[in-house]
């Protein structure tokens, strides 16, 4: 396959690149009165507006001939089908088969793969059912009242991102925590107050040999064990969801109760299957099955819009744009909506864990720029944290701004003071603030001379920092699966057009290799490794200090 520099719309867009980049989109609006119906997109709960981009209408349609050109459409319906488009590993990617209508079969590699999904949602489902009605006792007879989820990665981030967003939905029938963390101070924090008589831990691992996670899972086996004098009250209070039952049989899990987890569907891509266990036992499986139509409601979108009205396309391409054409090298995710405090970081492993690769396909070195470094928070918090420096750095940062047009806790006043600061920044970092207009500003004002000339180059804004806004309805379980899915196909259209391979993670890898072995002589006087001059005498400091 052709490199992508050699493709006619990628030269026509580094052309643009070069014009763009001396325009303003003060200009642009000014130009074009019909610019927010060109450039944005409405879905019946969901609105997104990208006509604050350093995009126009030849802009736009080079990006989509790019789309075409690295044939989006054939690879998507590649992924939908089952072929193996996770290169590296020879395995097919079909998070998606998730959330789809399980009536229809899906065939991949001789089985139907809708029939493995149906039987686990039913498993689920039954299992969600007798914790949250009180009928799963623990090895004292009572009830179980606290879920610990242990997981870390993709058997983490989302579920706990999704109990966070729909705390509102949850009647609180148990109360769902989560273990992540190696670090022994999370554990103990989460363990301290609660009663291992009406615990139910949550293990979730692929492999199930994740060092963090089995390490929390041992330390939560002891703390029950303790308690209860029994080995055999682990069976009572432990799940495991994994792809390898023979390690949670070992480790004390009856075989009933382990959930199944598949080598098609990434780890950051699982809180669709039993990965989200933690969500249906918080809001009830009625929930979760609504969070799972919110998706595929989006992939039906993915799937059937042109490529022109086609929400996740449109912000995998405006990515590409800011970032590879245009040079921006992060990207700020920036909510209004406290349900979705824990969206960026999610985000972060999503698009990082998927998109952060240097080689091709074909295992050529990457001369272009990728995706780009995510981050963010709260966007009121931000704005007294670094809002600065996304409006006056001369590093610009494009940002997407996600808000709800109704809050699922209404105070009165609290909604509106919030969208106002919403839309607000959305204008002031597109429109910004001239020299002339900060002089004319203070005059008014009855500034000096002296003053003015002191103070204004300091109140420049030069605005021209792109955004793209979303608007949710409300945040509810379907919106939000519809908002995880298109990211989720961004991500995807993403890795396509750039020509990475997405679905692996082999940079992970090389950490937990070194980790291991590092590990053992942490704990072995007499166990000594090689190592660059750095480490070998950290870790010389680290021992020296400890046994003192």
């Amino acid at each position: 396959m052709s490199k992508r520099q050699a493709l006619s719309s990628w030269r026509k867009l580094q052309t643009l690149a070069q014009t763009k980049k001396t325009q303003h989109m003060n200009d642009l609006f000014a130009e074009d009165n019909q610019r927010f119906k060109k450039f944005s997109i409405e879905l019946p709960s969901m609105l997104l507006d990208y006509s604050k981009n350093l995009i126009d209408s030849e802009t736009l349609t080079a990006l989509l001939q790019l789309a075409e050109q690295t044939q989006v459409c054939q690879w998507r319906e590649k992924m939908f089908r089952g072929d193996k488009i996770n290169q590296t590993e020879d395995r097919a990617v079909l998070h998606t088969a998730l959330r789809r209508d399980h009536q229809q079969p899906l065939i991949v590699d001789g089985e139907n793969i809708s029939e493995h999904v149906q039987a686990q949602l039913e498993k689920m489902e039954a299992f969600v059912n007798t914790v949250r009605e009180g009928h799963w006792l623990g090895y004292s007879g009572k009830r179980i009242t606290d879920i610990v989820n242990i997981g870390v990665g993709g058997s983490n981030l989302g579920p706990q991102m999704v109990t966070e967003g729909l705390k509102h939905y949850s009647d609180n029938s148990v109360n769902v925590h989560y273990v992540s963390n190696v670090d022994g101070a999370q554990i103990v924090e989460i363990l301290r107050p609660l009663d291992p008589e009406k615990v139910l831990f949550i293990v979730s691992s692929k492999t199930f040999t994740t060092t963090e996670t089995m390490t929390n899972a041992k330390t939560a086996i002891n703390w029950l064990t303790a308690a209860s004098f029994d080995q055999k009250s682990v069976a009572k209070h432990f799940v495991a969801v994994t792809a390898n039952k023979d390690n949670a049989m070992s480790f004390g899990i009856k075989a009933e109760n382990i959930f199944d987890m598949w080598d098609w569907v990434g780890g950051r891509f699982s809180l669709w299957s039993a990965i989200g266990l933690p969500i249906a036992l918080d809001l009830g499986f009625e929930q979760f099955k609504a969070l799972l139509a919110g998706a595929q409601a989006m992939d039906e979108h993915f799937l059937e819009a042109p490529l022109a009205e086609n929400m996740p396309v449109i912000m995998a391409l405006l990515s590409v744009w800011n970032t590879t054409f245009l040079g921006a090298q992060s990207q700020a995710i920036l909510p209004y909506d406290q349900t979705l405090h824990m969206l960026t970081a999610y985000l972060q492993q999503a698009e990082m864990e998927s998109n952060g690769k240097s080689v091709t396909w074909h295992g050529d070195e990457v001369d272009y720029a990728t995706v780009p470094s995510i981050w963010g928070e709260l966007g009121i918090n931000g704005q007294h944290a670094f809002y600065q420096y996304l409006h006056q750095s001369n590093n610009i940062v494009p940002a997407d701004f996600i808000g709800s047009v109704a809050s699922v806790t209404p105070v009165k006043g609290h909604h509106e003071t919030l969208m106002a600061n919403f839309f607000a920044q959305t204008q002031a970092l597109m429109s910004g603030v001239n020299e002339q207009q900060v002089r004319a500003d203070l005059k008014a004002k009855g500034r000096t001379a002296d003053y003015i000339d002191k103070v204004a180059p300091h109140k420049v804004h030069k605005g021209n920092r792109p955004t793209n806004t979303i608007l949710l309805n409300q945040i509810d379980p379907e919106t939000l699966g519809g908002l995880i899915a298109l990211y989720e196909q961004k991500i995807f259209v993403q890795g396509i057009v750039l020509q990475i391979c997405s679905f692996d993670q082999w940079g992970v890898e090389l950490g937990k290799g070194l980790a291991a072995s590092i590990q053992q002589e942490l704990e072995n006087a007499d166990c000594e490794n090689q190592h660059d001059s750095s480490t070998q005498n950290l870790i010389k400091y680290y021992k020296t200090h400890k046994s003192a």
